[in-house]
This record gives C-alpha cells, structure tokens and sequence, in this order.
C-alpha cells in the first residue's frame, strides 16, 4: 500500500475507469506513505505476534505466506511488485492458490468489482485469491473494514517488509477515517463491503 498508491504516466485514467467508487486524491497520497502496523521481515515472527485468519495485500507477502506453509483466508494479486512485473517463480507460485476471483481496480481507485470481491470472500471463509487486474495496494483499507474482529491484514511495505494490522473495532474506526479523504462515496463502499 505503502508507496505505491499513484498512477504511472501509462496507467488509464481512473475517472474514466467502470465501476470506480472511490479515487484517492493526489492531496492525500502522503498520508498512506508511513506504515499502518509493526513491520515485520519474517512470517514466523509476524504469525507469533498476530492471530489468524490473515488476509494479504501484495504478491510479495502472499508468496511469502505461501512458501513459510501458511496459506491466507484471504489474498490480493496483482502480478506485480514495486511496477514491474513479479518473478515468475511468485506468479507461478500464486497462480496455485484455490478460489480465484477476477476484478478490476485501476491504480489509485477503489472499484465496485473489487469491494464486492472483499466482502464475498471474507464473508465465504476463503481461502480465496483476489487476483486485480490494476492494482491491489489500496484494498488494505477495505481489508481492514470487512475482516472479523481478530484477523490481521499484512500488506507489503516496499523496501521495508510486512505491516501487520489486528483488526478491531478501533483499528476499523482509524480506517474508516482514512476512507473519508477518498473522493466519491463513502457510503456506497462500505454497502458493498457488507453486501
């Protein structure tokens, strides 16, 4: 989420994108730059501090995850890491992941493809991949706002290592805060989410 929240001179406009719900500002950009929770550069040090179910935002994570033999409830793909496009052993790694759902999420916007997707899949007890084709960075906030009291969303902060974030009643009032400086309707995505 961290750093990787802006659209690239070759990403499409998001205003002109179906479905978009939500657009983060340029204005407010900064403040999604610092972590949102401890990080963390081993599974085992995170799973030790943090209780399941998780949910994962980022190829980089959920490979980790994968490969330490912990399989997310939840996991967000995009087949991308820092821009580019991940190693192919992580794709392919990914690409094993049971239940995969296909949405829509252009940089820098929340969708109604991609919301309605949270909510079914942490709604369906997962595990589920949620495999965007955009980008996945802010759907850490929406994570947040539909996990169960107790789940940890862990999303990748570039050049740093994994951010955990418990979720509870006051972390999903933080998050909810931070939904109020996207553009669009606020209300419209949170109904989604509990749709």
């Amino acid at each position: 989420m961290a750093g990787d929240t802006g659209r690239d001179a070759d990403d499409t406009d998001s205003s002109e994108a179906p479905g978009v719900v939500l657009e983060l500002p340029e204005s407010a950009r900064g403040e999604f730059k610092d972590p949102f929770g401890e990080v963390y550069t081993e599974v085992a040090a995170l799973r030790a501090d943090h209780a399941a179910p998780y949910v994962t935002v980022g190829d980089i994570v959920t490979y980790h995850f994968e490969e330490a033999g912990h399989h997310p409830a939840v996991a967000f793909v995009d087949g991308r890491t820092k821009r580019e496009t991940a190693p192919d052993s992580i794709r392919r790694r990914l690409e094993d992941r049971p239940n995969q759902v296909a949405t829509v999420n252009p940089a820098g916007v929340l969708t109604a493809d991609l919301l309605g997707a949270i909510g079914d899949a942490l709604r369906d007890g997962g595990p589920t991949t949620i495999v965007v084709d955009g980008e996945e960075d802010l759907a850490t906030i929406p994570a947040v706002l539909a996990a169960p009291d107790g789940a940890t969303v862990v999303y990748g902060q570039p050049g740093e290592g994994m951010v955990a974030i418990d979720v509870t009643s006051a972390t999903r009032e933080r998050f909810r805060e931070l939904l109020e400086v996207f553009d669009g309707d606020v209300d419209r995505a949170l109904a989604l989410l509990e749709a």
